[in-house]
């Protein structure tokens, strides 16, 4: 990502004021300009592309989701795990249109699910290039903006993976970008595309595509040149276009009949709100849905492995709780090499600028990224349960847009000791943490480290001398570019493996590649001949099993649709046993498959839900009649009516990974059908039962 050109003395104009358009609009962009926007962006886009389908898959899940919204258009509208409808995933379906709809369009295929996410990661690039100069004037901040988002790790990694997360943040930064062109002249019209650009984010990934939302709205109230009153009104305004972008999906899903749509995985009543507060939302932050903690997640390598080893996977067990969380560990690797520096460069902001007007632009700025990065790092170094490291991506953007503006302000006052200093302390904080980082995996390229270390303490010293000759000047600036090249080798490197690296599973994690795989837990075995049997059956369901990640390989292996008993954790009231029957006695499913695990259970990202109410199973009542073999009325029985266990079943306790509610099902199919061993699974074919 060779963008960051030799910065030069002309950058430094900021203007205070944004009562006008910035100097960044696009009718002033020089031809030299342009040309550093073109490389950065064209260099992003090789880099995101470039041998996209090493993942194959990815999340199997996810992908099973984007398969069926290939085949089906309910399956789209829903985000369906299988083109019949059965049950969601555990997300609202917004990244599910996307890879689903490209799959219609081009095809099902590896590359038609991974491009566009690899695209979003190119938009993304260029609304932070765009946000930044607008903010700071300075065309070479932004395109160290831009570079610094595009060679973060765990954008190199979620932006190349078929997870929701990419859309979301591709989301969150477009509610940024009109939130600081709302600031230049007040504008109603661009604040609220904000507000519904954060609407799709909600329907991305609920509660964590709002995480900006708190920073946008201090920023504009504090900022924008207009009266208090109007500023008050057209956030209200924009709320209103959230929850209008947001709110459409969510009564569709009221009005809709629950008896002809999918099952909403992850909720306990067949209802999307409960989802949001529950499931993903409130529960998830304080761990109640997600392993309490961990407890039952697998185990982490501590941050400071044995020598010579990245930490490994995902950190759930050795996680610390708190505001180290996003500095160790695989978080560390993933977010860490410039947090620091962008927390430091907030408070240099606004310290430089505590004297400005308040329609301050660079304050303003600082307010809408430094807002975003305490506000959603915050959630997500306190929350509890089983935290993916990879949700730090979410704030990905803020922190490469904050450093920039650190950089930008601090070099405007380089004629001052505090902006010298400024300049100095955020390269040497930044080439030190890289340093650290890279220690943490010592026996990966030592000589890196020590290089990023010697070249930015260099730059920092240098950069504290006063300039007094023009030929200083010129010489500062190259001093300056050399020690931001150095600055981002820590990350490059990281990303640039990242990128050479297969991942697979729900625990994706960067750096090279790591004795063991990559993150690839809730992948299902491959097993040809068992694909082989499915792919003859004319069922509405080839199969069924327990869990979502379990059949949605069964799905990918075979182009058939299969029921996802009990949805992500095995433990959602879906199906009844008495429902499961029905189904089978019409036809409806071919075969009952208990992989080798004898669980079948996603990847790990729902854990044991530990101090939820125990999940009320679905009520035995269901309607037969539904066309091309849609299964009908999953709803769960009325408040408290609580039936016995039977044959076992329901009895796991709270669901969660884990925890399968639906031993009833599998106890009947076992002592009702005979087995068979296909390679590692066993499969219990479901003919000959008339009820």
């Amino acid at each position: 990502m060779g963008t960051v050109t030799t910065l030069v003395d002309h950058a430094s104009v900021v203007p205070p004021e944004p009562a006008g358009p910035a100097t960044g609009a696009a009718g002033s962009r020089s031809a030299t300009e342009r040309a550093g926007l073109a490389a950065l962006l064209i260099a992003a886009t090789v880099m995101y592309l470039w041998n996209i389908t090493v993942d194959g898959m990815g999340n199997q899940f996810y992908a099973g989701a984007a398969w069926a919204g290939s085949k089906s258009w309910e399956a789209l509208l829903f985000g369906s795990l299988d083109p019949a409808d059965f049950i969601t995933v555990d997300k609202p379906p917004v990244s599910q249109w996307v890879m689903g709809l490209s799959g219609r369009i081009f095809g099902f295929s590896s590359a038609s699910m991974l491009i566009p996410q690899a695209l979003m990661a190119v938009a993304a690039v260029a609304l932070l290039y765009g946000a930044v100069r607008r903010i700071t004037g300075n065309p070479a901040m932004a395109l160290l903006a831009g570079t610094a988002l595009a060679l973060t790790p765990v954008a190199a990694l979620m932006f190349r993976f078929n997870n929701p997360d990419a859309v979301m943040v591709l989301l969150m930064m477009t509610a940024a970008y009109a939130t600081v062109r709302a600031l230049e002249r007040a504008s109603t019209r661009w604040l609220v595309l904000a507000g519904a650009a954060l609407g799709l984010a909600f329907l991305a990934k609920m509660l964590e595509g709002l995480m900006v939302l708190p920073a946008l709205g201090l920023a504009y109230l504090v900022a924008a040149p207009n009266p208090l009153r109007t500023r008050l009104l057209q956030l209200l305004g924009a709320l209103a276009a959230l929850v209008v972008s947001s709110g459409w999906y969510v009564v569709l899903t009221l009005l809709w009949p629950a008896s002809s749509r999918p099952y909403l995985a992850g909720s306990t009543d067949n209802n999307f709100m409960n989802l949001v507060l529950g499931y993903n939302g409130f529960a998830r932050v304080l761990g109640r849905n997600h392993g309490g903690g961990g407890g039952n997640a697998p185990a982490a390598a501590p941050a400071h492995a044995a020598a010579g080893d990245h930490p490994g996977f995902g950190g759930f067990g050795g996680q610390v709780h708190g505001v180290q969380r996003l500095f160790t560990g695989e978080f560390g690797f993933e977010i860490g090499w410039l947090l620091p520096a962008a927390l430091l460069a907030f408070v240099l902001v606004l310290v430089s600028r505590g004297r400005a007007p308040r329609t301050d632009r660079m304050r303003a700025g600082a307010l809408v990224f430094g807002g975003w990065i305490i506000i959603d790092g915050g959630v997500l170094s306190y929350m509890n349960g089983m935290v993916h490291p990879y949700y730090c991506l979410s704030i990905a953007p803020a922190v490469a847009g904050m450093f920039a503006i650190g950089v930008a302000e601090m070099w405007h006052r380089r004629d001052t000791t505090f902006g010298r200093f400024g300049t100095a302390a955020l390269l040497a904080l930044t080439g030190v943490w890289s340093f650290v980082l890279l220690h943490r995996n010592s026996a990966w390229h030592p000589e890196l480290r020590w290089s990023i270390l010697v070249v930015t303490i260099a730059a920092a010293v240098a950069l504290t001398v006063p300039r007094t000759h023009r030929a200083h000047r010129h010489l500062a600036a190259v001093v300056l570019t050399a020690g931001l090249v150095a600055s981002l080798a820590g990350a490059a490197a990281y990303s640039f493996v990242t990128v050479a690296t297969a991942h697979s599973g729900g625990g994706p994690t960067v750096g090279p590649a790591q004795a063991g795989g990559r993150g690839g837990i809730g992948q299902s075995r491959p097993n040809s001949q068992l694909a082989a049997m499915l792919k003859g059956t004319n069922a509405t369901w080839a199969a069924a099993t327990n869990g979502s990640s379990a059949a949605a390989g069964l799905e990918l292996a075979s182009d058939r649709a299969v029921m996802a008993i009990g949805g992500f954790s095995g433990s959602d009231p879906a199906p009844t046993l008495a429902q499961f029957q029905a189904d089978v006695r019409d036809g409806k499913v071919a075969y009952y498959v208990v992989q080798a695990d004898g669980r079948n259970q996603g990847a790990p990202d729902a854990g044991d839900q530990t101090g939820a109410a125990p999940r009320t199973p679905g009520s035995s009542a269901r309607d037969h009649g539904a066309v091309d073999g849609r299964a009908t009325a999953r709803q769960p029985a009325a408040a408290g009516a609580v039936p016995a266990p039977e044959n076992g079943a329901n009895t796991g306790g709270p669901g969660g990974y884990g925890r399968n509610r639906h031993t009833d099902i599998t106890d009947w199919v076992t002592a009702n059908f005979p087995a068979q061993h296909i390679d590692t699974a066993t499969v219990y074919p479901l003919t000959g039962y008339h009820g």
